[in-house]
């Protein structure tokens, strides 16, 4: 790497902490590939952004536009619904801009992401863990519709931003990253953000790429950060009808492939990846050419305090290709 001459101005340098966002590396599993080497399998490493998470791109979207639109100003505070990294990027990049934050999240969120919340100075309101998300958007309804002149309520659910944020950027370079030859995309729904952006995105662009989302397979799991849609509040940005193919992945699968991608490829990732990549190898698993690449959301160092990394795994994950 070569530093700039001392006086220079590299313009290509990031300037903010929001210059950090995106543009994050895509690297091939070849450990999980099939021996002919016919299918390609490919993860996006989203945890490589600043906040740990896809979901800065997002927040760093709808920040810059509530700014925009003059809706976020000084003493304006944040405040929003969140499972965790939709939180952390706003506590994150509130630091930086100098804005406070409010956050409603299940109480059950792992102690790792409280611990990182309380870092960068974000109030949390905790709330039931057995409604989940879906009760962290209650009260984060109930709290703007009681006073909303303190706060700038992104709505991470609802704002079109948070999916035109994907369709801008995750997009066009995951195309880029794989010279136009990925064949199917695999992402989870949480708000939907992730998934309705690059998918449309490839609708417009690369309309032979076929889309596949993930949810959990039933509304009791242990996937954080996915939706089970048939028993949740479903996100007003998600569109079911975006979708090829809407794919199961249960948390025992999750959790053993979540092992596997450390202990295998070196790669210490959240349970929402080895959710994606699950439904990646059984889709793998049912080709016989393509160039498979999944989203994984984030890093699994929020995660270590769950009790699937001290349990032996209950034997190797069925219905993938390794």
């Amino acid at each position: 790497m070569t530093l700039p001459v001392a006086g220079a101005v590299d313009q290509s340098w990031p300037r903010t902490l929001l210059d950090l966002v995106g543009n994050t590396p895509l690297l091939r599993l070849r450990r999980f590939e099939r021996a002919d080497g016919r299918v390609r399998l490919y993860a996006k490493a989203e945890w490589r952004n600043p906040g740990g998470s896809v979901k800065d791109r997002a927040a760093a979207a709808m920040i810059l536009d509530g700014e925009r639109l003059g809706l976020l100003t000084p003493g304006t505070t944040i405040l929003d619904a969140t499972s965790g990294n939709t939180g952390i990027a706003y506590a994150m990049m509130g630091a930086a801009r100098g804005y406070a934050v409010k956050l409603c999240m299940p109480s059950n969120v792992t102690p790792e992401r409280k611990r990182i919340l309380r870092a960068y100075g974000a109030e949390m309101v905790l709330t039931d863990p057995m409604e989940g998300s879906d009760g962290a958007i209650r009260e984060v309804r109930r709290l703007y519709a009681e006073d909303p002149d303190p706060y700038y309520y992104p709505d991470q659910y609802s704002n079109p931003v948070n999916w035109r944020a994907h369709y801008d950027t995750t997009g066009p370079e995951l195309l880029a990253q794989t010279e136009g030859a990925i064949t199917h995309f695999v992402a989870g729904l949480g708000t939907g953000g992730t998934f309705m952006g690059i998918g449309r995105y490839f609708r417009d662009l690369a309309p032979h790429v076929r889309l596949i989302s993930v949810q959990p397979e039933t509304a009791l799991h242990g996937l954080e950060g996915l939706k089970h849609m048939e028993s949740a509040i479903v996100p007003p940005i998600y569109d079911p009808t975006l979708a090829d193919e809407d794919a199961r992945a249960s948390t025992e699968d999750a959790y053993t492939l979540t092992r596997r991608l450390a202990t295998e490829e070196g790669l210490l990732v959240g349970i929402s990846s080895g959710a994606a990549l699950s439904v990646g190898l059984r889709t793998a698993a049912r080709l016989d050419s393509g160039v498979v690449v999944m989203i994984f959301c984030d890093g699994g160092e929020k995660y270590l305090s769950e009790r699937f990394w001290e349990e032996p795994p209950e034997g190797s994950f069925v219905g993938g290709v390794n």
